[in-house]
């Protein structure tokens, strides 16, 4: 989990998970924040250049879900390990639980 700066706030790293795992997830939870939207939206003319131009920074892999309070983004949420489809189901059920924790 990243703030809206990109500083890192938690991190979590199950046994056994790949080493570029933690890369990985990083990114996702560094491009969510910063485009303020899920990772995954870009079309080819950006999904190459931008993890390239930011040293690997940002990432097109679905897995990154931004953190909103009140319609301002304050973070995001970086999932890796399982397939791009699997990371993004787990992100966004995080983001769910997180959202049901914060609640009053």
């Amino acid at each position: 989990m990243v703030d809206a700066s990109l500083t890192l706030l938690a991190f979590g790293k199950a046994d056994g998970a790949t080493p570029h795992s933690v890369d990985t997830s990083r990114a996702k939870a560094n491009t969510a924040a910063s485009t303020r939207r899920p990772t995954g939206w870009m079309g080819p003319d950006l999904a190459l250049p931008i993890p390239l131009a930011t040293g690997g920074r940002l990432t097109n892999i679905r897995g990154g879900v931004p953190i909103t309070v009140d319609d301002v983004v304050i973070g995001a949420i970086g999932i890796a390990g399982g397939t791009p489809e699997q990371d993004e189901t787990v992100a966004v059920a995080a983001l769910g639980r997180l959202a049901a924790v914060a609640q009053p």
